[in-house]
């Protein structure tokens, strides 16, 4: 009894000693004296300018996903073409690789683990009613080898009733950003309507799932791509408001895979117009950004083009206090 008693005061001794607040320094309302993170920060607006940009091929004028793997980046067109070109950070293709015995209906993301690259074919944005939605699931190392081996994970969304036919750009069910973890897939929906992003989950295997309802983020803009570091508990999309203003939103210290448990932050990009479709790191700190030739003459008459970021300012803190903690 004595032992079960001393355990209880423990407890009860641990949980009222955690402050709850904020704890980003870097936010408006930081609480030195907090000792957990609930979620409560605030910042203020921000806008940054890229380190460069430059124009991609033709070759690739609608890129719209990107990771980093094999020491250069990865990218692809969202439709038809069924090819993954392999370019160095300045932007040029320095290798490419055909998909066999697949079609390109809408791929609008590239997401990776470390063996498997995926393929997000679920843009849904202009008939509104696709029932084939799937993310293929291709083993790295026959990637490389020029062979790829490739699963499929198909599924449906567990609240989407209605499949009727609707006007292009008029949805909440289409997507085109998603992370993996080692046992499941969160995607993270670009909501026409309400400009917000709903996360859903569905398991990181083989077969026809439902990918389930988990939460919403109000980003006030439409989320197209997305770049994870796990170990870090740091995720990064971008995406671009209704008028073509492109964004980044950082979530990062949050718990387990609660992404809006932590920090949510929101970062302009001073770029007129640009229709960002993907995003990589290799650090946390750098990141890639492409974004598709967007042409509406004689007001647009945008390339497409590859930038370079710097969040070292946002997130160099943050990040060594990661690396200290797995010290």
């Amino acid at each position: 009894m004595k032992k079960v008693l001393l355990l209880f005061f423990l407890c009860i001794t641990s949980t009222y000693g955690q402050t709850l607040g904020c704890t980003d320094p870097l936010s408006k309302n930081y609480n030195p004296k907090a000792t957990e993170n609930d979620g409560s920060c605030v910042y203020k607006s921000v806008k940054i300018k890229p380190e460069y940009s430059n124009k991609l091929s033709d070759s690739i004028k609608e890129t719209s996903g990107l990771i980093a793997f094999d020491s250069l980046l990865w990218t692809h067109n969202d439709d038809h073409d069924k090819t993954i070109y392999r370019l160095n950070h300045q932007g040029e293709i320095k290798k490419k690789i055909v998909l066999e015995g697949v079609i390109n209906t809408d791929w609008e993301e590239i997401s990776q683990d470390s063996t498997h690259i995926y393929i997000g074919d679920f843009g849904n944005n202009y008939t509104v009613n696709r029932s084939n939605l799937h993310i293929l699931k291709i083993e790295k190392e026959s990637f490389l080898a020029g062979k790829p081996i490739i699963d499929t994970i198909s599924f449906t969304y567990s609240n989407q009733t209605n499949f009727t036919k609707k006007n292009p750009n008029k949805t909440n069910f289409d997507c085109e950003a998603f992370i993996v973890t080692t046992d499941s897939i969160y995607l993270f929906t670009k909501q026409w309507k309400q400009t917000k992003t709903s996360i859903y989950t569905l398991p990181n295997t083989p077969g026809n799932h439902i990918a389930q309802l988990k939460e919403t983020l109000d980003v006030k803009g439409l989320v197209t791509g997305a770049t994870h570091l796990p170990s870090k508990k740091l995720i990064v999309l971008c995406g671009y408001s209704k008028i073509g203003k492109p964004f980044l939103y950082l979530l990062y210290d949050y718990k387990n895979n609660d992404f809006l448990s932590g920090n949510k932050r929101k970062i302009k990009i001073a770029l007129p117009f640009h229709q960002i479709e993907g995003i990589a790191t290799e650090d946390g700190l750098h990141y890639y950004l492409t974004n598709e030739s967007l042409v509406r003459k004689p007001v647009l008459n945008t390339p497409q083009q590859i930038h370079r970021v710097d969040l070292s300012t946002f997130l160099s803190t943050y990040l060594g206090q990661q690396s200290q903690n797995k010290i």
